[in-house]
């Protein structure tokens, strides 16, 4: 257990600043023994540098995963043509999106270098890091399923980025609840103020549960501390000063709606106030 850090922090951030500058000296401490250093301490914004790892190891990784049946499917082109519009990608950016996803999908391609370069671009941010693997479940459903070919590459890019088999698992039935949920809306008529109005069916609320990583059978307290905490991981701007690049702004701000959809779908068949 590192505590030097803590310590001498306390010690010299007291002599300074008496009670306050020995639990700012403390706070600056932890985060040194953590091997954050003083960056870590008081973090700065995104480069663009970081941005622009991100945007690589996005289209990338899907690629690598698009192409690990063997063969890329129209479903998985589509998929990523899709995001690249929901991005609002054109002229360079898309092209530069486009040659990543070509990378990706070469028998060479170097997926745990490429994921570990991310995970430091991003400085190990659950936040950024859990977006990313969100990102990467939409290029696994393209067909409706996850292969077992996909399944071992997602299960790859989970323990590079941090997450265990269990987290994967829960993260996989929420972004399966996401999909499904996505394409009731396109059915029922996209996001306008009459599907808001609808009643939702039976399959659609059962989504809205998932879709919170909650069960019918939980409390509305924590189904209500559930959608706050979706809320505050998928906040977009919380993930741009994190690094998300501006392309996926757009993503972010249609999860929140997605979320907040969930929410009240769900808080209307309970009568939760």
């Amino acid at each position: 257990m590192r505590i030097w850090g803590k310590v001498l922090g306390t010690f010299f951030g007291f002599l300074l600043g008496n009670i306050f500058g020995a639990l700012l000296g403390l706070w600056i401490g932890h985060r040194f023994d953590r091997g954050m250093g003083i960056r870590g301490a008081f973090q700065r914004a995104p480069s663009q540098q970081q941005q622009a790892v991100f945007f690589h190891a996005t289209f990338a990784v899907m690629g690598h995963i698009a192409k690990a049946s063997g063969q890329v499917t129209e479903h998985e082109i589509r998929v990523a043509s899709n995001l690249m519009d929901r991005m609002r990608l054109s002229g360079e950016q898309r092209v530069r999106a486009q040659e990543s996803f070509r990378q990706g999908k070469e028998s060479d391609f170097p997926l745990r270098e490429t994921l570990a370069e991310f995970r430091q671009a991003s400085q190990g941010q659950r936040d950024i890091l859990r977006f990313f693997l969100e990102v990467q479940l939409q290029a696994a459903f393209a067909d409706g399923k996850v292969e077992a070919n996909e399944r071992a590459i997602l299960q790859t890019i989970a323990d590079e980025l941090g997450f265990s088999r269990i987290e994967l698992a829960r993260i996989l039935a929420m972004a399966e609840a996401q999909m499904n949920f996505f394409h009731r809306q396109q059915q029922g008529g996209g996001q306008g103020q009459q599907y808001r109005q609808e009643p939702p069916s039976r399959d659609r609320l059962k989504d809205a549960y998932q879709l919170l990583g909650v069960s019918e059978s939980d409390s509305d307290q924590e189904i209500k501390r559930a959608y706050r905490k979706e809320m505050s991981k998928h906040h977009p701007d919380k993930l741009a000063a994190k690094g998300l690049p501006p392309e996926m702004m757009e993503m972010a701000k249609e999860k929140t709606q997605e979320i907040q959809q969930a929410w009240e779908w769900i808080r209307e068949a309970r009568g939760i106030r």
